[in-house]
């Protein structure tokens, strides 16, 4: 290594030091309620599969058939000549199925948030953030060259707080929240929120990446738990979780996404999502259409697991979704922790800085609705045996 790249290295060891080092592990199955990871199969508790979609058989078809009649790639950006029947197909489920005006799809759900953030603001402006928003948030806002102000996590009284001492430094605001916090499993208070941010006449956008296909009315997403219709700006979104593909989603306003296919610039620098992509994702959303089951599934398993999970003295933090972080304080004792449940039989990555705060590593547990009781029974029996092989449970 030459003498200028040594800091990467000193960087690397400080990390295995201080027990953040992340030691990917590697599957060799599909996704679903069991995998196999490095070589032994093991019960899967960490994938954002929520509801089992990703190896169904229904998604499988739509991609096999589609790769036929389209082919594997789009072979340029959608606005040049990547943009097939099926994008548009997609756009126009998405749209009705959360109820809004237009739709507009990207590679992931991180690329729909660096598209929508610089299109919507810039450096005469300000971006009223959640303190605890996804990192596609915060670089999408860096991006944007706004001036970014932060809020309380959830705190729509510290909102208005923010609001109201920025008032007049500012061409045009924006302000943004997850809708299921990914790592403690909260709702955001939108109802709230948006009264502040009505109040005020600033633009509403909320991620709703961990809530698509889990709250709301058959997975509907946040907007729908709260009957936001038609008062949230943009809601962005993501297939690569519950609908069980990939892919990025902006839904909303019809004069926004139309601007967003002028000036996205994922969209209009970057290859359109793949066919066999597209077409699993309209499978998810017409599996989502025609029946509340699977919601309901993760739902029941989730409720389940917590309640065993808390009974055994387990602290689950503030979770109101299927989203069960097991809180464990420091990174060593997480990374511990999911290597005895590994030997267990049971797969649960721990979470450390500065994916989460120093002193707030955890184990996120993520319930499916592809898991039957006995699953669950098997991951609880193991977290219980290797909680009081370590000490965090009596």
């Amino acid at each position: 290594m030459t003498k200028r790249l040594e800091w990467v290295q000193q960087e690397l060891d400080g990390l295995k030091e201080a027990g953040l080092y992340n030691r990917i592990r590697t599957l060799g199955s599909p996704q679903g309620p069991w995998l196999i990871v490095d070589g032994k199969k093991v019960l899967n508790f960490c994938s954002n599969n929520y509801l089992g979609l990703a190896n169904h058989p229904k998604l499988i078809a739509a991609a096999q058939e589609a790769l036929k009649k389209y082919g594997a790639g789009p072979g340029a950006v959608r606005s040049i000549a990547g943009t097939m029947e099926l994008h548009l197909e997609l756009e126009k489920r998405l749209a009705a199925f959360k109820g809004v005006e237009a739709a507009i799809t990207f590679q992931s759900g991180f690329c729909a948030n660096l598209a929508t953030i610089p299109a919507l603001v810039g450096k005469d402006d300000v971006i009223f953030s959640d303190e605890l928003n996804h990192a596609s948030i915060i670089d999408g806002s860096r991006l944007s060259g706004a001036r970014i102000v932060r809020f309380a996590h959830a705190d729509p009284a510290d909102l208005e707080k923010v609001i109201k001492e920025n008032a007049g430094t500012f061409r045009r605001a924006l302000m943004i929240t997850d809708g299921v916090f990914s790592m403690d499993g909260d709702l955001a208070p939108l109802d709230k929120e948006y009264e502040v941010t009505n109040k005020y006449d600033v633009m509403l956008m909320v991620d709703d990446a961990h809530g698509e296909g889990v709250v709301g009315r058959g997975g509907r997403g946040i907007v729908d738990h709260f009957h936001l219709h038609g008062k949230v700006d943009v809601e962005v979104g993501t297939m690569s979780k519950a609908f069980g593909s990939v892919g990025g989603v902006v839904a909303g306003n019809v004069q926004i996404i139309d601007w967003l296919r002028q000036r996205g610039r994922p969209f209009l620098f970057s290859s359109a999502v793949t066919p066999p992509d597209v077409a699993a994702c309209i499978a998810g959303v017409e599996l989502l259409e025609s029946s509340t089951e699977l919601v309901d599934k993760l739902w029941d398993n989730a409720k389940y697991f917590k309640a065993e999970m808390k009974s055994y003295g387990f602290d689950t933090g503030v979770s109101t979704t299927p989203i069960t972080p097991i809180m464990l304080g420091e990174a060593p004792v997480a990374q511990q922790f999911s290597r005895e449940l590994f030997e267990n039989g049971v797969f649960a990555m721990p979470l450390g800085f500065p994916t989460v705060p120093k002193g707030k590593a955890r184990i996120r547990v993520m319930i499916s609705a592809g898991h039957s009781r006995e699953d669950l029974d098997q991951g609880l029996a193991a977290f219980k045996k290797v909680g009081q092989q370590l000490g965090v449970i009596k």
